[in-house]
Order: structure tokens, then sequence, then C-alpha cells
């Protein structure tokens, strides 16, 4: 049996057996040897239960904030210069006129300081979320077919340093992180029962028996139970929420191992050749935490990262990271009691996906609605019900890591029990944060916004799910809070209003281009805002009701985000510039560092993207996108249309 993934031509809708789009492979017959589409490992010594073991020589320990870790300061050393041949290669095919980009990145190489720093980021929104993105994700990466000829943005993940998801985005980074940084290619190939990314069945039907996953519906229910109370009878002090059980539930539709990997850790990244050589974007997703009491998140709630290494905050309200490696040790003020073992396998590589996306625990709770054993129904609802009503959406880090830390400021720092909810609760539903770390010196943030903004009542004459720009405006109001900026610097954003009378929510647009225009005295990433709009296919799909897309939907959604990503690989009209302004982005930060002429290209791109400053409050007219291209079209499940690149099925 072979696949056979076809690149279309967006103009002529016609199939291209070109060499550049063309690609065969094999199906794969044999799962048990997909270990090499695998990245994340299970090294939680008691499957998805945490357990105490001994601890290193070196007891880790909560450090305080106040710089990069030391592992993320060594992996930045590999990772930059690896960053230089990707960057050479990419910003020369975009050809930005009378500037030699090329020998401009060879000329500094050797100072990385001086080199563009590339930081990207994909908001929530569920499924919708993950597949816009993953388009988006697709036309950046050098991987997907086609993707490096004109107009087009293959290479920017290459050259890359940081890269970030919150809930539905998280999930995106999570499928690619957990399975061997995979490409969104890869993923449509592979496309068999079982496989990741197959969404016909929703989740509460668990997935079709096949490749990896043989599990009748009455098993999967029976596993997602059986997993979650081995979790909650481990010995220590272990809460269960219903984050674990979407967890679980989750796991089976990212991680490509049998019953979802209960036993693959989040941590287990840093332990990867290919991480630890640097050879891909360091992977950054985001919650934040809900202070005991609170039921209202406001954008000063504390904003928690994980990363390979460390989960944590630079936020003055925390101001600390614990070794994600041992979430779920006993660390009181800081570090573990003489004579303690240490804990592993807490960070299971689904709950960290699930804990960014809790606000989806409210899905479980329809589950006695669902069409399942009732055996198996019971069983759940039993356990939901020691659950207390004003925690369904929260994820459960009982231990605290960071209990008696921080005392002053600290607002967990006397309880046992630090709760984190999804990472867009407060409104940044972009998870900007991270990226705007003055420690991490991001130049560029390219935010892919597949927000649902454009819901009842905030504006209930317009069509529902797209977004404006909340999330951007968020943050920037996040960053005049003098009280949680803690030296971070972002660009003016306007309010809503003007987002939208200007049309930012329907195309791309740049803010921060003047480096001398910002929040603070600080350095602040230019922010290349693409949000969700119809390009070929009506991707405003619901965050809570679309639980199911047939391959189809899937693929439509992809290459939807794919040509928000590349305005149509640069032939949409009165785009024709977009790959070229893209570079300009990207290289905008570093001339002013190295005191380089901006040229006339980059003056021109930046005069027709840039916000300029102006404002338009008036209340904005109804929202109805309309359709940017030939729509792709599915009938009985089969579509029609215009693709642009790869996520074409043609044969079996």
């Amino acid at each position: 049996m072979k696949f056979q993934v076809l690149a279309v031509s967006a103009l002529s809708c016609v199939a291209s057996a070109s060499s550049v789009g063309r690609k065969e492979l094999e199906a794969p017959t044999a799962y048990d040897a997909l270990d090499v589409f695998r990245r994340a490992t299970a090294q939680a010594p008691n499957g998805y239960a945490p357990e105490p073991v001994d601890c290193p020589s070196t007891k880790p320990s909560i450090r305080t904030a106040n710089g990069l870790s030391s592992e993320e300061k060594s992996w930045l050393q590999k990772r930059r210069p690896n960053t230089v041949q990707p960057m050479k290669e990419f910003l020369a095919r975009l050809d930005i006129k009378n500037f030699n980009a090329s020998a401009y990145i060879e000329k500094h190489k050797s100072n990385a300081t001086a080199l563009p720093n590339i930081g990207i980021a994909f908001s929530g929104g569920g499924y919708r979320a993950m597949l816009n993105g993953g388009g988006a994700f697709a036309a950046f990466d050098s991987r997907t077919p086609g993707s490096t000829g004109a107009g087009q943005l293959g290479g920017l993940l290459q050259s890359s340093t940081y890269i970030a998801g919150l809930s539905g985005g998280g999930w995106l980074l999570g499928s690619i992180y957990a399975n061997n940084f995979t490409s969104i290619q890869n993923i449509i190939d592979r496309n068999g029962n079982g496989d990741i990314w197959q969404l016909s069945n929703s989740i509460f039907v668990g997935p079709k028996d096949g490749g990896l996953q043989i599990l009748s519906q009455a098993d999967y229910y029976k596993n997602l139970v059986d997993t979650v109370t081995s979790k909650e009878e481990s010995p220590g002090t272990f809460n269960v929420s219903l984050t674990d059980f979407w967890a679980r539930a989750l796991a089976f539709q990212f991680v490509n191992a049998t019953d979802g990997g209960p036993a693959f850790t989040w941590s287990s990244i840093q332990d990867d050749d290919d991480f630890k050589n640097a050879n891909n974007p360091f992977p950054l997703l985001v919650a934040i935490e809900r202070n005991p009491g609170e039921t209202l998140i406001s954008t000063s709630a504390t904003n928690i990262e994980f990363n390979p290494y460390e989960m944590g905050s630079y936020d003055p309200t925390l101001y600390g990271f614990a070794p994600l490696k041992y979430l779920g040790s006993n660390f009181t003020s800081g570090q573990i009691p003489n004579g303690e073992q240490c804990v592993r396998g807490f960070d299971n590589a689904g709950f960290i996906m699930g804990t960014s996306s809790s606000l989806f625990n409210q899905v479980l709770l329809n589950i006695g609605t669902q069409d399942v054993p009732a055996i198996i129904n019971n069983a759940i609802q039993g356990i939901l019900t020691r659950i207390a009503d004003n925690d369904d959406d929260i994820a459960d880090y009982t231990p605290n890591p960071f209990l008696g830390f921080n005392g002053r400021e600290n607002p967990s720092a006397d309880v046992s029990r630090l709760t984190l909810v999804d990472g867009g609760e407060d409104l940044q539903n972009l998870p900007l944060i991270p990226l705007i770390q003055p420690q991490r010196k991001v130049d560029v943030v390219f935010a892919v916004d597949s927000s649902a903004d454009t819901v009842e009542p905030m504006n209930p004459v317009s069509a529902e799910n797209w977004p404006n720009g909340t999330s951007l405006v968020a943050t920037f109001q996040r960053t005049t809070n003098r009280t949680m900026q803690n030296g971070t610097a972002f660009p003016y954003i306007p309010d809503v209003n003007t987002i939208v009378n200007f049309g930012f929510n329907n195309r791309p647009a740049f803010f921060g281009c003047d480096a001398n225009n910002l929040t603070t005295n600080a350095s602040s990433p230019i922010i290349v805002y693409l949000p969700n709009a119809p390009y070929v296919f009506l991707s405003n799909t619901s965050t809570f009701d679309k639980l199911a897309y047939s391959d189809e939907e899937r693929n439509a959604m992809l290459t939807n985000g794919y040509n928000i990503a590349t305005m149509a690989n640069s032939t949409l009209s009165g785009y024709e510039d977009w790959s070229t302004c893209v570079g300009c982005a990207i290289i905008s930060r570093s001339l002013t560092r190295t005191g380089t002429q901006v040229p006339a290209a980059c003056k021109s791109c930046f005069t027709k993207y840039c916000w300029n400053g102006t404002l338009a409050t008036d209340t904005p007219a109804p929202y109805f996108p309309e359709m940017k291209l030939a729509a792709i079209k599915i009938q009985n499940g089969v579509e029609s249309g215009c693709y642009f690149s790869l996520f074409l099925d043609l044969k079996k």
C-alpha cells in the first residue's frame, strides 16, 4: 500500500506531479517499529502513577528566577549557531531587494547577539487552533514538500530559537515534540486508524482500533479510569482532577505510543539527542495559576511556563522554577528535606498538555450524556463526585512545589496545593509572556491567533469564533502593570475596535516596528500578527462543540492555516511582497543593533504592514469575513478546491 501526496497549484487547482511537490512512501505495517517516530520517552518508573525514587547526588531544588536556567543557557550556546545556515538560506530566498541577507548573516555569524532571534507563538482554541496553527507550522517548516519555493516560508521554523503554545496550540507542539519532532506532513502521511491526529472519533468515543491503539471503547474508558486511579493511589500526596482524565484522553490522540504513552514524560525531551544538540526550537507550554479562593482570572495571574527542563514563572508573584523531572517531590522552602526521596513521573506528557488546556474539563462534565457503557460511566462519575465543583477547570499540582517559597509575594506559599488552569483564561490566548522575557532577547514573534473572540455577548451580530486581537490587547495591558511587568516590554497595541476597523483581524499586521516606541525602555520583539480568517475554508469551527473532524475537514483546516501564514505563497492580490516583508520583520532589530541601514524594500514593508499609531475607536461594523480564495468544498467526505501544498491523500 502506498500513499501519494501531491502539491497542487494555488492558482490553477491542477495536481502537479513535479519532483518538488511529490512524495511517495510505504505505509507502515509494523507499528511496533515506529520508535523512530517518538521523541519523548517512557521515563516514568510506574506508568501514569508518580513514584518515589532515589534522588540524584545533587538534590533538585527550586531556583530563583533571576535569569535563565543553566541548562537553557547551555542549550542556547548550541542553538544560536545552529540557526545560522538555515537563516542564510531562508532569508536569501525571500529576496530583499538591494540587500544581501545571506552575506549579512554570514558577516555576523560569530556574534549571536547580533543575529536575529526568532520566536513563534500558537494560540489556544481547541482543535481549531491545533489545525489552523498546524497549517502555519507546516508553512514555516522546510521539511514540508514545496515549502522552499518562491513566495514560501519554509525554513522559518529551522531558523527560530523559541516556539510557544497553549491549549490547542499546546496540543500542536505536544504532538510534534512527543513524536520525534515530527512534521505535519509525516503526521498526515501516517493516516491509519489509531494513528495520532485521527480525529474522526471524538474524545468521548476513543480512537479507532488500529496501529498502536487496540482498545475497544469500553476498554478505552476503563484504561482512563485505571490510570488516573493509579495516580490517586500512589504513595504520596497526589490529588487527581478532571484534568487527569482529559490529559489521558488527549494522549491517545497526540502521543504515538500504546495507550497514549502513560509513562511518557515531558522532561524526557531534554534527554533526546536531537534536542540536546539544539537542532530544533526550544518548546514552551503555558498555563496560569489560580490563586486560593479565586474564581475569576485577571491578567495579573501568575503566568506558568513548562519547558523541557523546568516549570515556573518569572512573574514577581512566584519568581521561581522547579525542575520538571522531579515534580511531585516534597519541595519545602525550595528544598527536599533530608531523608526524603525524590518523585518521578508526575510530568506526564499528556498531563502537561492537559494542564495548558484545562478549560476543556467542562467537556468531560458532559460524559453522562454520552453513549458510553454504564459501568464505565458510573466508575468515572464516582471519581468525579470527589472533585469540588469549583475545581472543575483546574489541574492539581499537589504537592505544591513552591510551598514556602518567596513567601512575601507568592499567594500559594502557605498552601500545599498548587492549582493551574488553562493558559488562555486571563484573555492572553497567545502565549507571548515567555517570549518577551528580557533574558531571552527575542527579536520577532510570529503570533498565529486562532482565538474565538467574536462570540456572544461580545459581538452577537458578527460571525462567531474569529479573533479580534483581544489577546494582544491583554498582553499589552499586562506589561503596563508595574506589579507584573518585571522588566518585560511590549509594543503599543490599539483597542479591539481599532484592530477590527483597520482590518488587522483579517490580514497580517506588524506591531512594534519602532524599537523606541515600546511600553518600557527594555527591548521588545516585533509582533507579526497572523489572525485566523477564511482563505480556502471556514476555519471558525467551534471550540467546544466541534470535537470530531473527518480527515477531509482536518486537511482543509491545515490548508487554510498554510495560506494564512504564506498569503497564498505571496500570490494573494495585494500581498505579493509578503515573503519579502517577513524577512524584513526578522532582520529589523538586528539591523538596529548592528547600525546597518534599513533597505528601501523594508521601509516600504513597514509602511504597509506596521500599525502607525492611528486610532479608530468607533464600534466596528458587523464582521462576516469573505473567502479570500477558491473554497475547499467538502461533499460526502471528499474535498474539492485549491490546495497549496500537501495534505491530499489521493490514493490508497
